[in-house]
């Protein structure tokens, strides 16, 4: 976009499962200069070269893509290579990512967390995956807790609940994602604009 400055803090995005962080991320990929990448991309790469057949967004939430979260949840080393690799995307800058993990290893770039309580998410999972609303709630909530266990055996840490790492906190709940998106547009470029000034 005209005007932007050249180079720009690296974006990350977190949240729990199903509360827009991908789509979030996408537009302000569009209106910032900022490329977007996916941890959650990155994960499904190293579970094709596991031999799985990976799909799109909802890949996640099929039977191969929960198979794929069980063995993941085994044995580290795919989510510490998927971090090793984004971490590295931090340094360079400007990037926006979608991570779990990031804003906690990390101490770079601009940090955001998006907020969304069970039901909300059940139903927007619903809408995407076309799937009942009871059988997204089901799989919301086994992935919060799988993700809330997970990162604290891996890292120590209290996947949403030890939110202090975060610049900028948004709740989803009465908003659509582009009212989302300007809201982190707004503060990065405020963030940026004083940066420049110092």
């Amino acid at each position: 976009m005209k005007g932007e400055p050249c180079f720009m803090q690296t974006i990350v995005i977190s949240g729990p499962p199903a509360v827009g962080k991908t789509t979030v991320a996408k537009i302000i990929a569009k209106r910032l200069p900022v490329k977007y990448v996916s941890g959650g991309d990155m994960l499904k790469e190293l579970a094709k070269e596991q031999g799985y057949k990976v799909g799109g967004e909802e890949w996640w939430d099929t039977k191969e893509g929960q198979k794929f979260l069980r063995e993941r949840a085994k044995d580290y080393k795919y989510d510490l290579e998927v971090d090793r690799r984004l971490q590295g995307l931090v340094a360079k800058g400007d990037h926006i990512i979608t991570s779990y993990a990031i804003p906690w290893l990390n101490p770079g770039g601009i940090k955001v967390w998006l907020k969304g309580s069970q039901s909300t998410r059940a139903r927007r999972m619903a809408r995407r995956d076309k799937i009942p609303v009871s059988d997204a709630l089901k799989i919301v909530k086994m992935r919060d807790t799988e993700n809330a266990e997970l990162y604290k055996k891996m890292y120590g840490y209290d996947f949403d609940k030890d939110l202090s790492v975060f610049d900028l906190m948004v709740n989803t709940e009465m908003i659509d994602a582009e009212a989302v998106s300007q809201i982190v547009i707004d503060y990065v470029r405020l963030v940026t604009d004083r940066a420049a000034v110092d």
